[in-house]
Parts: structure tokens; C-alpha cells; sequence
């Protein structure tokens, strides 16, 4: 009996304790957000105390392939119970957390840009990020981020992004495969783009990365058999995202999809790319950059001049093939899902009368250069129609990095400043921000190229697909 009393007072004490602790923060932060001038956001759909229900759903439209679409459905959901337009909210998550997120072009910029010492990363995805890409410039906070930056920037001029005749090969490639699907009609048959893209990407990427393509396309379609451990490294480092992905809907959870298959193709992907290290290693510091054929420029042959640390430069270089091919590969599916769409014929017979007159046909080309895609007006406005519709990264978060607010969200008309705590996180959906008819028309839904006749996509945060920095870069520069 004295031992039942003594576990039911020291039982009682940690309650109390948590309970204090509970309170003295809450008054300690509720000081500090009225010293910042900071108004509470509206609570969103999903804020019973556990959490789970809103992770429940969620992971549901994953698996459906709906994510963005069920975001959208929430904060409509919402709008329509509160009687206005809704930017920014407060969810409950798993543990009694409170999560904010928001869809305001403002509070965006603010993390991403005139913020950005304020929030981070987050432990959960570099945690989730690291058995795949180590601390690369994805996976990776404060003074290694800052490391990796000056690393890879330097990589990334315009001259060593912009070489078409490494990219031509590869779409010749893609061309070849799509021949032998033609019929006698000169039509082919229902295919996978969206698979073709993928490996075309991969190619081209590999062989810039690593100054060899993994030869997806030719491999796969089984007519030029590449290596057979280079196809499984495709599907292994396709495998090991997929984990990621669903691992990042489990938020501190993830490690519960880090199972020994998932570790299995880390092995194999880290396997695959030790070999290039190890190649571009031994060639030693003088190579400057050069592999290959004499002349071509290799990335991991001129940041093998930076660094000598092979942990390091298979890394790297995950991290810029993770950002490289699926943002190419994604956005290439997407816009010629549109382009097929009958709904928006008459932009692309426009769009190919532009390209043939610029560019000329497969079989007579014109001179074809970076800057002149570049300078083409009119492709350039479907380009980032078709990033704003179907941002490549629909949504994330960062974490606070110390206690901050962000400029709007809170008070009766959301307008006023929030308290973010530091370590709380701030999930954010480029997907729905770029679909706001507040700031996009009512025709926000609708594929529109001429709507960017007399905007751009500019810092402000209301188009910002590939949510900025260096990830920007690469991923939008890199053939």
C-alpha cells in the first residue's frame, strides 16, 4: 500500500509540474506576442487535441494523389465558416502542438527572404532527409547550410547550366523511344510521359553531375541495354523519395518508413555515386572542371577541386540530382498534361507557331541557344503559368528558429502580425497561394499565359515555385 501512495504522489507531482510548465509558458509567450504587437490567427479545420485526425486525412489524399487539392478543400472549408478570406491558421498536430499555416504571399516572403535567419529547416526533415542526402545544401541548417551555399554556388554561372548539345542528346533519345511506339498512322499509342520525362531528366542530369548519363531511356526501353546497376540505381533513388515524401506526412514520425528496404536503396543509390567520387578523386585537384570529352564541363569534377571529402561530395550532388531532375521532369509532365488538354487548344497551336518560327521544326532547326529561349516571350509566359498552377514543391515548412512573428494572419480581419514560438513550425502551400483568386483573378484555376503580359515573377512572394534560393537555381538551371 505505501508503495501504491508513493507512485500515486510522484505520479501526481509530474502532472502538476507539467501542468506549471504548461502555464508559465503560455503567460511567458502571451507576454511576448503582445510586446511584438501580435494578434491570434483563426484556428483551422482540424484542431481537436489530439492532432491525429487532420494526419489521418492527409495521409489519405496522399495516397489518392490529392494532397494540394485536400489543402485547397480545408481552407475553402474554412472561408466559408468564418466569413472571410483566410491567409494563415492554427492546426493542432500530434502531441499537443500547435502548427501555423499559411498561404500569404507576405509571411512567405518573410521566411524565405527578409526572414530567413528567423526560420530553418526543422529537426524532423533533416532527420527524414539525412540517410538519403547527408548534409547536403537540402538537408542541412545554420553554418552548414551557409557551407554548402558558398560551396555549390559558385557551380551554378550560366555558361556551366546552359550547355543545349548535352541536352540534345538526351531528347534525341527521348525521340528515338517515342518513334518506336508509332503506328501507321504516324500516331502513337497511349503512353507515360510523365516516365519518359523522368528519365530524360535523369539522364541529362547524371551525365552533367557525373560527366556520365545513367542511360535511362535507351536501358529501359531495352533496344541499347545500359548497365543493369544503373537502372536499379533510378529505381532505388526513385524508391528511397517516394519514403522521404510519405515520411515528411509523419512529421517527427518518419523514421517509422525508414525500414531496411528503405535503407537497402540508400545503400544502393550511395553505392552508385561512391563510384564517380572515387573516379573524380583520383584525378586530383588540377582537373578544373573538366571530364569527359576535352571541354565539357563536369560538376563533380570541379567540386572535387573545392573539397576532398567524399561523404561531402556524394551529398552535394544527391541533393542537386534531387532538385535538378524531379523539378524538371515534374514541370515538363505537367505542362504538356495542359497542352493536351482540348480546353487550351488555341494556346498551344499559338504556342507552336511561336516555337516553329523561333526555333524551326525537328527536321530544320533554327539556331537554338539559352538565351533565346530565354528571350521568347511568349513560351516564357507558359512556363510560368505553368509553375504557378503546378508549383514543383506544393508545400512545406520551416521552423523557428527563436521566437519571432510573421507580418500577417492574426486579428479579427487577419491582418495583423502572429507570435510564432521558436521551435514551432510553419507549413506552407505554394500550390494554394498560386491558386488565391484574391490575388490571381477569378480565373485563378484557369491556365492563362497572357495574364503575365504585365507581371513577372518577382520577389514578393506571389509566385515563387521552386521557393527561392539556391534551390531555385538549380532546379531551374540545370539541363
Amino acid at each position: 500500500m505505501q508503495l501504491s501512495a508513493v507512485f500515486v504522489i510522484a505520479l501526481a507531482a509530474v502532472a502538476v509540474t507539467l501542468v506549471y510548465t504548461r502555464i508559465r509558458s503560455a503567460l511567458h509567450h502571451a507576454a511576448r506576442a503582445r510586446e511584438m504587437g501580435c494578434k491570434p490567427a483563426v484556428w483551422g479545420v482540424y484542431h481537436e487535441p489530439t492532432g491525429l485526425l487532420g494526419v489521418f486525412h492527409g495521409i489519405q489524399a496522399s495516397l489518392k494523389h490529392r494532397f494540394p487539392d485536400f489543402i485547397e478543400e480545408q481552407m475553402d472549408a474554412l472561408q466559408r465558416r468564418v466569413g472571410r478570406r483566410v491567409g494563415t491558421v492554427i492546426m493542432r498536430t500530434p502531441f499537443f502542438k500547435n502548427t501555423i499555416f499559411t498561404l500569404d504571399p507576405k509571411n512567405i516572403q518573410a521566411m524565405l527572404a527578409t526572414q530567413f535567419k528567423d526560420f530553418q529547416l526543422g529537426v524532423n526533415r533533416t532527420g527524414n532527409f539525412r540517410p538519403l542526402l547527408g548534409n547536403g545544401i537540402f538537408a542541412a541548417n545554420g553554418e552548414q547550410w551557409q557551407h554548402s551555399r558558398a560551396l555549390l554556388r559558385p557551380q551554378f554561372v550560366r555558361s556551366q547550366v546552359s550547355d543545349l548539345d548535352l541536352e540534345e542528346a538526351h531528347v534525341k533519345a527521348l525521340m528515338t523511344v517515342l518513334d518506336r511506339h508509332l503506328g501507321s498512322d504516324g500516331w502513337t499509342d497511349n503512353l507515360d510521359l510523365q516516365e519518359l520525362f523522368f528519365r530524360l531528366t535523369l539522364d541529362s542530369a547524371t551525365q552533367f553531375l557525373f560527366g556520365e548519363s545513367v542511360n535511362s531511356q535507351l536501358g529501359h526501353d531495352g533496344q541499347a541495354p545500359a548497365a543493369k546497376g544503373d537502372v536499379s540505381f533510378a529505381q532505388a533513388f526513385d524508391k528511397s523519395q517516394f519514403t522521404l515524401a510519405f515520411g515528411s506526412r509523419l512529421g517527427s514520425h518518419y523514421w517509422l518508413v525508414h525500414t531496411c528496404k528503405f535503407k537497402k536503396h540508400v545503400a544502393r543509390v550511395h553505392s552508385f555515386v561512391n563510384h564517380f567520387v572515387d573516379i573524380a578523386m583520383k584525378q586530383g585537384r588540377d582537373e578544373k572542371g573538366q571530364g569527359g570529352q576535352k571541354g565539357d564541363y563536369v560538376f563533380l569534377h570541379a567540386l572535387a577541386r573545392e573539397t576532398q571529402d567524399p561523404e561531402e561530395l556524394r551529398s552535394q550532388l544527391l541533393n542537386i540530382l534531387l532538385a535538378g531532375r524531379d523539378t524538371t521532369a515534374g514541370t515538363l509532365s505537367w505542362f504538356f498534361y495542359t497542352m493536351a488538354d482540348p480546353q487550351y487548344q488555341s494556346i498551344f497551336q499559338r504556342l507552336r507557331g511561336v516555337i516553329v518560327d523561333e526555333f524551326g521544326t525537328y527536321s530544320d532547326p533554327k539556331d537554338i541557344s539559352f538565351e533565346r529561349m530565354k528571350g521568347c516571350q511568349y513560351l516564357q509566359w507558359c512556363i510560368n503559368e505553368c509553375l504557378r498552377l503546378y508549383p514543383a514543391v506544393s508545400v512545406n515548412v520551416r521552423t523557428a528558429t527563436n521566437d519571432t512573428s510573421l507580418p500577417t494572419g492574426g486579428g479579427p480581419d487577419g491582418q495583423d502580425p502572429i507570435y510564432v514560438e521558436k521551435g514551432q513550425d510553419v507549413v506552407y502551400s505554394v500550390h494554394v497561394m498560386h491558386r488565391r483568386k484574391d490575388l490571381w483573378g477569378p480565373d485563378a484555376h484557369v491556365f492563362r499565359p497572357e495574364r503575365w503580359r504585365d507581371r513577372r515573377a518577382g520577389p514578393d512572394g506571389t509566385i515563387c515555385p521552386l521557393t527561392g534560393g539556391l534551390g531555385s537555381a538549380s532546379g531551374s538551371s540545370l539541363p
